[in-house]
């Protein structure tokens, strides 16, 4: 199903002659993040409600067009961009602009979350694994010719997070039985943060502490 289809319409775009109560009365009835402003049916800007609360309720949104922050997507933009956009913004509802930057409609975060649950990544049957490795150090062929070399492949893999250097990447793999392409990817030296509860290293280290702590007993 096209992300377009997701395109909402009956949720107001307010105009800079407009006035701050009105846009707050708006923020009061809804539990949107953001709504967007325009000037002469041109998109503007978009207010947050966490500044409208600032605002003075008698004057003119025109009044605060500098306070406005400019993030939007267009209708052709792919859902990977629409969801960065979100996060970037911490929104809950993003404005789409078309070629004439006319206001076309909003995204709303659950919508588009619900979208990319129903995307394969989740419905596909398999196993997440979650690694880390030096920023510098990892490459997506290398993980792919990895899981593909124990005779499985890759649904799904991005980059979860970034920090220090290291960054860290969830796949999704065409099988549960995740034992030996866990011991693949630590013989290529990748951190395995998360992978299956049956993983034999874990076991393995869990039979030696057991061992170990029988020894130091005797």
């Amino acid at each position: 199903m096209p992300l377009r289809t997701h395109i909402i319409n009956d949720i107001a775009v307010f105009a800079v002659e407009d006035s701050i109560s009105k846009i707050v009365d708006f923020f009061h009835d809804s539990t949107y993040s953001h709504v967007a402003v325009t000037e002469k049916n041109q998109f503007l800007g978009v207010l947050s409600d966490e500044d409208v609360h600032d605002f003075e309720a008698d004057k003119k949104l025109a009044d605060y067009r500098y306070n406005m922050e400019s993030f939007f997507v267009r209708k052709e933009t792919n859902w990977l961009d629409v969801l960065e956009t979100f996060a970037r913004n911490e929104a809950n509802l993003i404005p789409i602009l078309n070629e004439q930057n006319e206001v076309l409609g909003y995204y709303d975060l659950t919508d588009i979350c619900a979208f990319f649950i129903n995307t394969p990544f989740f419905t596909e049957p398999g196993g997440i694994i979650v690694l880390a490795s030096g920023i510098k150090d990892y490459s997506f062929s290398e993980i792919a010719q990895i899981v593909e070399s124990n005779n499985t492949r890759v649904i799904g893999a991005f980059i979860t997070d970034i920090r220090n250097d290291v960054i860290q990447i969830t796949l999704k793999i065409g099988t549960t039985d995740l034992n030996e392409v866990l011991q693949t990817f630590r013989r290529y030296n990748y951190n395995v943060l998360f992978g299956n509860h049956d993983d034999q290293f874990i076991e393995d280290l869990k039979q030696r502490s057991d061992y170990l702590e029988k020894y130091l007993n005797v």
